[in-house]
């Protein structure tokens, strides 16, 4: 059983959060292991499972970047400390904003700039896949453009966290 069926939700890039705690309680309840104590083994190594695995869903939705690992994961387009090749032109882009934070001097907001529009670079051509993501409609294609942005993402993530410890932002 996948994240999905568990929470009885098609497979999609973006979870309604808004929904989530709710179904979240409900399935908690319906499967936590302290209903079970009077259960056969089975049923409450079943239950056991169950609500570990809804635990670990429960976290995959809440954010945006495992969400989509999930998906492709499931799709079978990603794999456990995968080696991926990005474009040069985005390498490029990246290594010049690296260089910016080490020439950094007290003034942030351009290189900020510089993040935040390289973020949204790479969101836009993935933005209605996401947002509109229908498992029975999607292209493999469609899967692969928002693999290469997770990847890409990654790579602002961690530029972001640098430049964050580095100018002392959170």
């Amino acid at each position: 059983m996948n994240y999905f069926e568990l929470f009885e939700i098609p497979v999609q890039l973006q979870v309604d959060k808004s929904v989530l705690p709710r179904k979240y309680f409900e399935l908690s309840r319906r499967y936590h292991p302290d209903f079970f104590v009077n259960g056969t083994g089975e049923e409450q190594a079943l239950a056991l499972d169950r609500s570990a695995l809804l635990n670990k869903a429960f976290q995959t939705f809440q954010h945006p970047d495992e969400t989509i690992r999930y998906v492709l994961s499931l799709k079978g387009l990603l794999e456990d400390e995968e080696k991926y090749t990005l474009p040069p032109e985005f390498l490029m882009e990246v290594m010049e904003i690296n260089e910016s934070m080490m020439d950094f001097e007290g003034e942030n907001s351009g290189l900020t700039a510089s993040i935040a529009r390289l973020e949204t670079e790479i969101y836009t051509p993935v933005k209605a896949i996401i947002e509109q993501y229908q498992d029975e409609t999607a292209t493999e294609a469609d899967l692969l453009a928002v693999k290469e942005y997770y990847f890409k993402k990654k790579y602002i993530d961690r530029i972001r966290k640098q430049h964050n410890s580095t100018s002392g932002m959170i």
